[in-house]
């Protein structure tokens, strides 16, 4: 393995997405304070994606919330392409949270109540103003169909496999076209020929110009990646390949 460099060359002079420079956490609680993540530098440009592997209570989800806005750092820098969002008040944080960001986790979140096509719907509602109701229709078909699960649009999640219910949720995250795509652990609970399809499916939205960080402890799916990364005792470094 070797350390993490900022490499902006990498993608030319474009400003990337996101960069975290010397990114730091700790727990505090009853016991005695855990560092959690130390000195972390991570840089994510349009159209790439980035596998972070480590063992499980390594951070990886922690990191993720970081970089999704759930969570503060305790120091370092955070870069949101041109903007300086280390200290973003919450307020602003939960905005840039619906309109840049697209999440995907090991459980899916979806209102069983409501058909695939109206789980989608439901992510436009917030964050992108207003749009009629066949609007948002509209997109959420096209959404579920890059998934290649329109057919299933009328269809509630207690119908639905868990791969179905998987690929309805990353519809639901890339609906309003967002700058950046987190899934923490998306395969966790799929088996392995559907977790290599929820996989495809997540990377092959890079080609939209969307960036992936994908949390995940399957190596497999972590090398389907442009780039690999291992965080081991609150230290993330890149993986030669």
């Amino acid at each position: 393995m070797t350390a993490v460099q900022v490499l902006p060359e990498r993608q030319g002079t474009a400003t990337p997405l996101l960069r975290l420079v010397g990114v730091t956490k700790t727990l505090r609680g009853q016991q005695e304070p855990r560092t959690i993540l130390s000195g972390v530098d991570l840089t994510l440009h349009s159209g790439e994606s980035i596998a972070v592997l480590g063992r499980s209570g390594s951070g990886k989800s922690t990191l993720l919330s970081l970089i999704g806005l759930f969570d503060r750092a305790d120091g370092g820098q955070y870069m949101l392409g041109e903007r300086d969002i280390t200290r973003l008040p919450e307020r602003r944080a939960a905005a840039l949270r619906s309109s840049e960001f697209g999440f995907v986790f090991q459980r899916f979140f979806l209102l069983k109540h409501l058909t695939a096509a109206q789980n989608v719907a439901m992510a436009m509602v917030n964050g992108q103003g207003w749009l009629p109701r066949r609007k948002r229709r509209a997109r959420a078909l096209a959404a579920l169909d890059q998934m290649g699960i329109a057919h299933l649009a009328k269809h509630k999640p207690p119908r639905l496999s868990g791969g179905e219910q998987q690929r309805v949720a990353i519809a639901r995250a890339l609906v309003r076209d967002p700058k950046i795509l987190l899934a923490d652990e998306p395969t966790g609970a799929l088996d392995t020929d559907t977790g290599n399809l929820v996989v495809e499916a997540l990377r092959a939205a890079t080609d939209r110009g969307c960036g992936l960080v994908l949390v995940t402890h399957d190596h497999d799916h972590a090398a389907k990646m442009q780039r690999v990364f291992q965080l081991d005792h609150g230290v993330l470094s890149e993986v030669a390949r």
